[in-house]
């Protein structure tokens, strides 16, 4: 008898959730079979985050969280965490059963037909950075109606205080061709909701004499009822020539991640970048002008080696003058191998702590503010989970609860629209379901979220 189950225990970012799923594809497509139930699987996969050390903790602890309550089962370990400590995670833990790194996923169903059913042998296996895996998924773990699509692999940036080079490698890029295709399998699955993802989607086709706009372009030639939003672009890299090709199909989302990091000149140098903040600006008011309804995300690094309290506070007021829409903020994380981890004077944790809460009551502040110019418009929900239904409201209750996205909401990261509907209506309950596109009129913030009644069904999935 041979072992084919398998479950899949995901971490990290939506780059990894691709790999995932890939991972998935691969297995199914050798003949195993995924399990949603841990307790049934012969394989256990933890499909690790390496990216900072909160995330590495996450990993390792999910490793022995689940060796503890399946100790029967194979654990691997996969992902980037895999990846870049491959030989020190298989030495330390004897709770892994095999390491297998993220270079070629697509020799995963080799790695895992070695194992036999009462032997104890354990196995690693990582292979070069080298090109780009891509499947038909078999299986996507995106909400209904949305999903990732990985354009590019690796990067070249090398920001003084990131270990992606390490992990992923220099960038390449997909052929256009091959996302295209991506995009329109998924588009003709029912899929409304197209995420373009990598570590720099500016850095797409550099190597191969194409890039974002030429891709956009030959997206906007696929026929169909979808969205295209893109995440990850990095502010030294935005182009003009971006915006002039969302300009000519509605179907490109106005909403921009870029994440800045730092908005201190001293810093942004100190983290290979080029800058200047006042550049960066000009990037911004560049996009709102082009693009009154643009959305944009950032990301901000606090604790930064060196960073002072002027340089923290140049930051706070970067913040305050670009106003995003969203953002994120995560202290800095010392990572062996890249040049910030022999910096100093290094910031006490606590510190940075400290100037990450302060960026984030304000960005709150900033979201909370920017949100009310929704209230009274009507606007497309994509729903992603039904909160109740007629099972589980009080006998005095007709009300139904939703949660969806409208266009100026990423996947994950940003708020969401919650979507009031009449349970005593079948047409409102067969219309607020997981992935249909629906019309719903704001009604009111409420913190980052936005509070919604039902109109009408858009797109059904």
């Amino acid at each position: 008898m041979n072992l084919t189950n398998f479950y899949l225990d995901q971490h990290g970012c939506a780059k990894n959730q691709t790999d995932g799923e890939l991972i998935i594809t691969y297995l199914e497509n050798a003949g195993f079979k995924q399990t949603l139930n841990a307790s049934e699987a012969d394989f256990i996969l933890v499909n690790s985050c390496g990216f900072i050390n909160s995330a590495k903790k996450e990993s390792i602890d999910a490793v022995y969280n689940i060796k503890a309550a399946y100790p029967k089962a194979k654990i691997i370990l996969t992902g980037c965490l895999a990846e870049r400590y491959s030989k020190l995670m298989f030495d330390s833990m004897p709770e892994l059963d095999g390491v297998f790194g993220n270079g070629n996923l697509a020799k995963i169903a080799d790695f895992m037909k070695q194992y036999k059913i009462e032997s104890s042998e354990r196995f690693i296996k990582t292979y070069p950075q080298i090109g780009i895996c891509s499947a038909s998924r078999k299986t996507l773990l995106n909400f209904s109606g949305s999903a990732y699509v990985k354009i590019t692999e690796g990067c070249s940036n090398h920001c003084s205080f990131c270990a992606i080079p390490l992990i992923r490698g220099e960038v390449r890029s997909r052929p256009a061709e091959s996302v295209v295709q991506e995009v329109k399998e998924l588009v003709e699955k029912g899929i409304y909701e197209i995420n373009l993802i990598g570590q720099d989607l500016a850095a797409f086709g550099l190597e191969n004499k194409e890039s974002l706009p030429y891709l956009l372009s030959k997206i906007s030639e696929l026929d169909g009822d979808f969205v295209v939003r893109l995440l990850y672009i990095h502010p030294d890299h935005f182009t003009k020539d971006i915006i002039k090709e969302i300009k000519k199909d509605s179907r490109f989302l106005h909403y921009f991640d870029i994440p800045f990091q730092t908005g201190d000149d001293d810093i942004i140098l100190a983290m290979n970048r080029i800058g200047p903040a006042s550049e960066y600006i000009e990037t911004i008011s560049y996009i709102k002008s082009e693009l009154p309804d643009a959305v944009i995300r950032t990301t901000f690094l606090t604790g930064f080696p060196g960073e002072t309290d002027k340089n923290a506070e140049n930051t706070y007021n970067f913040l305050k003058e670009i106003r995003p829409d969203w953002s994120g903020c995560f202290t800095y994380s010392r990572e062996e191998d890249t040049p910030a981890y022999s910096m100093k004077p290094r910031v006490p944790a606590k510190v940075a702590k400290a100037r990450a809460e302060r960026l984030e009551q304000l960005q709150s502040s900033i979201t909370e503010e920017n949100l009310k110019k929704y209230v009274g418009i009507t606007t497309d929900v994509l729903i992603e989970e039904i909160i109740t239904n007629n099972q589980e409201v009080s006998e005095d209750s007709d009300e139904g609860l939703a949660l969806g996205r409208a266009w100026f909401q990423a996947p994950e990261v940003d708020g969401c629209v919650v979507v009031r509907y009449d349970l005593t209506q079948e047409r409102d309950v067969e219309a607020v379901k997981p992935g249909n596109l629906v019309s719903v009129k704001i009604m009111a913030v409420s913190g980052v979220d936005l509070d919604s009644v039902f109109l009408a069904i858009k797109r059904k999935r």
